[in-house]
């Protein structure tokens, strides 16, 4: 593994975004939905919701979208996936665990994440980055 990092996801990303969701390995952990680049730039500018993209070495490698709830206390989501050939490696619980970590930092009361119960291989990596195993 590689030096890892995310940044807020910008509007040049919106091909790389619709073309990562378009792959059927990735969107069947996505409700299998696609985006056009208007949906994905529409997206991109919600109120509620962040989004990031995950690197290795510089190189995009992955997606993560922080949500959140109105009410108090302050809390939400994470979301995400990394594309095939970044799988595997401890790339997604790292970088989720640091997310969570500066969410928290931020004020969040908690942070919750819910991969399908049928993706054990997300289930054990978030359980092992020290989330609680939730599922849907």
């Amino acid at each position: 593994m590689g030096l890892l990092s995310y940044r807020a996801a910008r509007a040049d990303d919106i091909e790389l975004l619709v073309a990562w969701h378009a792959d059927p390995d990735v969107s069947r952990y996505w409700d299998d939905e696609t985006f056009t680049a208007e949906q994905m730039r529409n997206r991109l500018e919600r109120e509620a919701v962040d989004m990031w993209i995950l690197e290795e070495n510089g190189e995009p490698v992955g997606y993560l979208q922080s949500w959140w709830e109105d009410n108090a206390p302050k809390r939400g989501g994470l979301d995400g996936f990394l594309i095939p050939t970044a799988r595997g490696r401890g790339i997604m619980p790292a970088l989720a665990r640091q997310l969570a970590e500066q969410l928290l930092a931020a004020g969040w009361a908690y942070v919750t994440v819910a991969p399908y119960a049928c993706n054990a291989r997300a289930l054990g990596a978030l359980a092992r980055a020290g989330f609680d195993e939730l599922s849907r």
